[in-house]
């Protein structure tokens, strides 16, 4: 193969001209509704692929991970009302935002990551129920009103710009973690927990602290996601930012694309934003609950490996 071929096949040669191209829409006066849905897409590609550090790198499927994405939101809330920050050190809060986050998966982590299977996917899940409950009955953090955002004093479409521009930004970053980690001896060091836990000890994996660091890394995207979502609506709710379906909704984007690749998060999290959208347009809450629950049952049967392996099965055909 010539270095050209390889070139253009390295992720960063095609994935370059569509980050632009993101960069420049919201500047390019499109209607609101479309800079706000991609503003989403971008949050549920950084939830997707940092839940996919631990949940399919490692295999431990945490259904409790909204709790960090709620902890950063309101991390920049209670700064913001402490601190009376400008808009931009507003922003820049949600890097002690995701710090936060990341620090209670660390001392959250340690006695649940000793469980395995269904018991840490439960405990995760009653994990981000106290978090939610705490919350609502402390008056300082805004109780059950919530806490309002004081916004920059801009007009409202650059500040949807801005807000886009970070988020993206986010995206990138997170990512580029799931490139690194799918590269790196690190990630290779989860492929052997998931496949082995017991086995992998047995080669001199220091599995405690691998799943430590997985778990910590996966809490601090969600974390700095939160921040930014928090200042981008100006208003923060645990209805809003703990609701139980966002975990859901993270877990069946990574695993509908491919848990444990970089590139299956972002693939599911695309293709399920835009039907969460249509069923959010068309469909009453109830009936989309249904049928978020057959489609999860769906990949968890019939494609336990998500889309991913349908393309992987592709190119094994084409090149024989």
């Amino acid at each position: 193969m010539s270095a050209h071929a390889t070139k253009s096949r390295h992720p960063v040669f095609w994935a370059f001209p569509l980050f632009l191209a993101l960069a420049l829409f919201p500047w390019l006066g499109p209607p609101v509704y479309f800079v706000s849905f991609l503003f989403t897409v971008f949050l549920y590609v950084v939830l997707a692929s940092s839940w996919n550090i631990i949940g399919g790198y490692a295999g431990y499927l945490s259904f409790g991970h909204v709790a960090f994405f709620g902890i950063g939101g309101y991390t920049t809330g209670i700064l913001m009302k402490w601190l009376d920050l400008s808009p931009l050190w507003t922003i820049l809060s949600s890097l002690p935002a995701g710090a936060v986050s990341a620090l209670i998966a660390l001392v959250v982590g340690y006695p649940c990551l000793r469980l395995k299977g269904p018991y840490f996917a439960v405990i995760t899940l009653c994990f981000a129920f106290v978090v939610e409950l705490g919350i609502k009955n402390v008056e300082i953090l805004g109780g059950p009103e919530g806490l309002w955002l004081k916004s920059m004093d801009l007009p409202i479409d650059v500040i949807r710009s801005i807000m886009f521009e970070v988020m993206l930004l986010i995206m990138i970053l997170s990512i580029a973690l799931g490139i690194w980690t799918d590269r790196s001896k690190f990630g290779a060091g989860l492929r052997a927990i998931k496949e082995d836990e017991d086995v992998a000890q047995t080669m001199a994996i220091n599995t405690p602290r691998l799943k430590i660091q997985a778990f910590v890394l996966s809490a601090f995207f969600p974390g700095v996601a939160g921040g930014v979502y928090a200042y981008y609506l100006t208003y923060i709710h645990p209805d809003i930012v703990f609701d139980v379906m966002i975990s859901i909704l993270v877990v069946l984007m990574a695993l509908f694309g491919g848990g444990g690749t970089w590139l299956g998060p972002v693939i599911g999290a695309v293709a399920l934003t835009f039907i969460n959208e249509g069923l959010s347009t068309f469909v009453k809450a109830e009936l989309a609950r249904i049928i978020y629950g057959c489609l999860f049952i769906v990949v968890i049967v019939f494609m336990p490996n998500g889309i991913m392996e349908f393309f992987k099965k592709g190119r094994r055909v084409s090149s024989t």
